[in-house]
């Protein structure tokens, strides 16, 4: 294939999954800016092997699996640092029918360990099975089904209302 046909095939295929490739990524790590680095790592390291992936039974798979693997690489590197956002509100980029709902969930996926947090978006938002979520984070299915278990106990904690202390009347 030639060189031109190469990129121009690239270019469409980027073209195409740009958005959904956004939206895991924000899920992944719960702010937009950050999503867009992830998606340009990803979609950098994509094209620098087009000429072998382009080849690739699943490129979907494939490509999230890159995009996975680079968020959880950048949460384990030593330059990694958290730092405490304001709380200006959310990025309006995408209209949420019930905002306080959807904030709630943003903030308790954001409080998930990293790589809860990228089984729970494979596993519920890609809507992957068990097996292929092992497979792109490159680990055991039984390892994806404890990981699954235990963000989803901590999701519903956090999303449970807790009750209002019942007054006393004396």
């Amino acid at each position: 294939m030639a060189r031109q046909a190469r990129v121009e095939e690239f270019t469409e295929y980027v073209a195409s999954k740009s958005g959904w490739l956004r939206k895991v990524a924000y899920l992944l790590c719960g702010d937009w800016h950050r999503a867009d680095d992830l998606v340009q790592e990803t979609v950098t390291k994509l094209y620098v092997n087009w000429s072998r992936v382009s080849r690739v039974e699943n490129l979907d798979g494939y490509t999230r699996r890159i995009l996975v693997n680079t968020f959880l690489a950048e949460q384990r590197s030593p330059w990694w640092r958290r730092t405490i956002r304001s709380e200006n509100g959310p990025d309006t980029t995408f209209c949420d029918v019930d905002l306080d709902a959807s904030l709630d969930l943003r903030r308790a996926l954001a409080a998930l360990p990293p790589r809860q947090r990228a089984t729970v978006v494979l596993r519920y938002y890609c809507d992957l099975s068990v097996d292929q979520a092992a497979e792109a984070l490159g680990c055991s299915p039984g390892n994806v089904r404890s990981q699954s278990s235990r963000a989803l106990g901590t999701l519903r904690g956090n999303l449970t209302p807790r009750s209002a202390p019942a007054e006393r009347t004396t």
